[in-house]
């Protein structure tokens, strides 16, 4: 299992544990975090699962997927470090991720 630590719009972080191999997203959706609707179920096809990534840990995340930048460009609040959460696979190496999420989704 590792970690990742949601930031919720009103200062509250939530930080749940996650099966190597899930998404960032699957970790939010099991654990009712606020904020994450992921009404696609993480097929990259809606942009409800938008978070930023804390800068400490964008460079082991990685970069956007072409079909992610699509669905941010309907995002709000888009940033250097914003990516959706369903394409963030959970490894071992982000143990202890921490990202925050937008005041609201699109």
């Amino acid at each position: 299992m590792v970690k990742i630590s949601f930031s919720i719009s009103k200062g509250d972080t939530r930080t749940v544990d996650v099966e190597e191999g899930a998404t960032a997203m699957e970790a939010a959706v099991r654990n009712a975090v606020p904020g994450i609707d992921a009404e696609c179920g993480g097929a990259c096809a809606c942009g409800t699962c938008h978070v930023h990534v804390e800068e400490a840990w964008r460079t082991k995340v990685g970069g956007r997927t072409p079909m992610e930048e699509e669905m941010l460009a309907f995002g709000y609040d888009v940033r250097p470090n914003s990516r959706l959460a369903c394409q963030i696979r959970m490894t071992g190496e982000l143990d202890g991720l921490a990202v925050s999420i937008p005041e609201r989704e699109v």
